[in-house]
């Protein structure tokens, strides 16, 4: 099993890595709107964190060897259900090849951000 960690996306804020490689599979961390030069949360709307959220899973794809493309499974999480069409809107494109998701609505996330990504993917 391989440690993935990239500068490109936020540090873990807790017990965890970024991602972890076994075979031919890399498992990605859920990934909040963090950026990762500043550490600030990126943006207030829903769109702004999307994006820093899909980014953010990128770059770790990419520090992988994988990429968008090659996702087959994400889990993507709401801090509020009435975010979904315009967290789609930014999430469709990113993941153009529409792997298999879950998306549920939590009653809270890590620094109050509005949504978090995680991902499965091939390398």
């Amino acid at each position: 099993m391989e440690t993935i960690q990239t500068k490109n996306a936020p540090a873990a804020i807790g017990p965890y890595s970024q991602a972890k490689v076994t075979g031919s599979l890399v498992f990605v961390s859920g990934q909040i709107p963090v950026d990762p030069a500043t550490g600030a949360v990126a943006g207030e709307s829903i769109e702004a964190q999307a994006e820093q959220s899909c980014k953010n899973v990128g770059a770790i794809l990419t520090a992988a060897g994988s990429g968008y493309d090659k996702v087959v499974k994400t889990v993507c999480f709401l801090s509020d259900m009435g975010d979904f069409a315009a967290f789609n809107a930014v999430y469709e494109k990113y993941f153009t090849s529409r792997p298999a998701r879950s998306c549920v609505a939590v009653k809270e996330l890590p620094k109050g951000v509005k949504c978090e990504v995680e991902a499965i993917a091939e390398i």
